[in-house]
């Protein structure tokens, strides 16, 4: 259950609450996730009011068919595609230990898909065992009033089951609209490259439909080996996720120690939970209680490195067009506290395995569901991990990194017992 919050941050959402909100209608991934499904989200602005002139606009880019561009690597597995598939969509409980290293396993698909129907997201679907599935386990235990251990039982898994009948993995058929573009097959990543565009689109349409279906892009890839993803008509196996949550979010934690963000109702109790990158060590996030000011879907973004960070040799302000590929992917989700935010992010894969630079990251999905849930004045509260005293807010001020620094790799352990999180191996390694 949440902690109470403050009678000032409560007056504090109760004034944010009242700022007026504006309409916006361009929202790429709520049309990806079913838009009939995703309440309006209230939106109070860009991620921050214009700080520079108009821009020069760009020749927009014409909209281009699908191009096969060159594959991410995918897990390398044992198991032949169609019995894959099949035993995903069969799988039961079993104590037996979840494999290590990078091969995708069925029970783990299946269980995946179950944790995000039930509102626990565990990142990208990819079959892959590691602490975004151990957090979301946690997370659906406490949803369900099941004992708190990480540890998957039959009793558990039964409950999972219990939400949906519908097979984890089920066959779509590609659409002239997925092919149609635009697409851009080579993102450029220096930020000045990227403001002369039209829009950051997706690079093609398998890594928009990767996003669609809550996907690694490289696993969807290796359950549809002979699919060029360029062509309409194109019958391919995806992962058939939960759609998304109707409810309303009233407090929201940002739990650094997990790296996790935690929304819960009114009466307390936690209805959905997404794994995140929270800030770094270099960069960290707010710390104490705040509240969400603006939402924006499809936004544009403004680079300001007097004011941010500072990439590459860019010193000049820049607008970069909306788009999922962008900085903040396609929704932001702004604080009271500015430059600070909870958004998307352009590499799904890479949650809570990379820092941010302060704001709090999530999938594009994930992000777009959330922006759904919430409103202007929602509490939220910065939760330092056990042990850990809450940082100077004075030197929580973005800083100029160079460049996003891998954190530690995941340590794999047999399931049949609580794995224990990066932050809590890093502690006993003190």
């Amino acid at each position: 259950m949440a902690q109470s919050l403050s009678s000032a941050a409560l007056a504090l959402a109760v004034a944010l609450a009242a700022l007026p909100a504006s309409a916006q209608t361009s929202d790429p991934i709520g049309a990806l996730l079913g838009s009939e499904n995703v309440r309006p989200a209230d939106v109070t602005g860009s991620i921050e009011s214009a700080p520079l002139g108009p821009p020069s606009q760009p020749a927009p880019l014409a909209p281009r068919p699908a191009e096969p561009r060159k594959q991410p690597s995918a897990a390398s597995d044992s198991y032949p595609v169609d019995l894959l598939i099949t035993l995903a969509n069969d799988a039961v409980f079993t104590p037996d230990p979840y494999p290590k290293g990078q091969r995708s396993d069925p029970r783990m698909i299946k269980l995946q898909v179950l944790l995000d129907r039930n509102n626990a997201s565990p990142g990208v679907i990819d079959g892959l065992f590691g602490d975004n599935v151990v957090k979301g386990v946690m997370a659906v235990e406490e949803m369900f009033g099941h004992k708190v251990d990480g540890q998957i039982d039959a009793e558990l898994w039964a409950a999972l089951e219990s939400s949906s009948a519908e097979p984890v993995l089920t066959p779509y058929t590609i659409t002239p609209e997925d092919v149609a573009g635009p697409f851009i097959p080579t993102m450029p990543q220096d930020y000045a490259e990227q403001a002369q565009l039209a829009g950051l689109y997706y690079r093609d349409a398998a890594e928009m439909l990767a996003e669609r279906f809550h996907m690694d892009e490289a696993f969807l890839r290796r359950i549809n080996p002979d699919v060029t993803f360029a062509e309409a008509g194109a019958e391919i196996m995806v992962a058939n996720p939960g759609k998304p949550l109707k409810a309303q979010v009233t407090s929201i934690i940002a739990d650094k120690g997990r790296k996790q963000i935690r929304g819960y109702d009114a009466t307390g109790h936690l209805v959905v939970a997404y794994p995140a990158t929270i800030g770094s060590a270099d960069l960290p996030s707010p710390t104490g209680i705040h509240a969400v000011k603006a939402i924006a879907i499809n936004p544009d973004y403004w680079y300001r490195p007097k004011v941010n960070f500072v990439q590459g040799a860019n010193t000049s302000a820049l607008r970069l067009p909306p788009g999922p590929n962008g900085p903040v992917g396609a929704t932001w989700v702004g604080l009271d506290k500015p430059t600070y935010g909870m958004h998307g992010t352009p590499e799904p894969s890479k949650i809570d395995k990379t820092n941010s630079h302060g704001c709090v990251r999530l999938t594009n999905w994930d992000a777009r569901e959330l922006a759904g849930l919430v409103k202007p004045g929602v509490p939220v509260e910065f939760r330092e991990p056990e042990g850990n005293a809450p940082a100077d807010p004075a030197d929580a001020a973005p800083e100029a990194p160079v460049a996003e620094a891998p954190a530690q790799q995941d340590i794999l352990q047999e399931p049949t017992r609580r794995i224990p999180l990066v932050s809590e191996r890093r502690a006993e390694a003190r």
